[in-house]
């Protein structure tokens, strides 16, 4: 995972350089992904029933506090120069790309779930034929016809 101010220190420099905000999609994206990876970051090792080291608590706390005040800056580039509705747009359209990771996730897993499920039934329904013929052979060999 990328550093958050790292990504942001890509988007500054590309918009230092006059690149408009509307073609830094790729910028933008892993300065987001780094923001929220750090923000993730923090939360799991709060909440960790093994996180007893201060050090590294202490650590994700501050990379989330870096990206939560880079998140404030870039939204001050954006808001001058290109204004507030722009920002506003901005924030929609990364809801709505969150919103399709979550559901790619969902679908992922309900496929994988069901992938599993075949695979025990075919399993199972393997089980039985074998049980099956088993018992066919052995009833055939105390017969006598095998």
């Amino acid at each position: 995972m990328i550093d958050p101010l790292t990504a942001f220190a890509a988007v500054k420099g590309a918009i230092n350089a006059g690149k408009e905000i509307h073609s830094m999609g790729k910028e933008l994206a892993s300065f987001f992904d780094a923001c929220d990876g750090a923000k993730k970051a923090h939360e799991k090792k709060k909440n960790s029933i093994f996180a007893s080291s201060n050090e590294e608590a202490m650590d994700t706390w501050m990379r989330k506090q870096q990206a939560i005040d880079a998140e404030a800056e870039l939204r001050e580039i954006i808001v001058n120069t290109r204004g507030y509705n722009a920002y506003q747009d901005l924030l929609k359209i990364r809801r709505d790309i969150a919103a399709e990771r979550k559901e790619k996730e969902r679908q992922e897993r309900i496929a994988a779930e069901e992938f599993r499920q075949n695979v025990e039934t075919t399993i199972v329904i393997i089980l039985i034929f074998a049980v099956v013929v088993g018992l066919l052979f052995s009833a055939l060999y105390f017969k006598g016809y095998l």
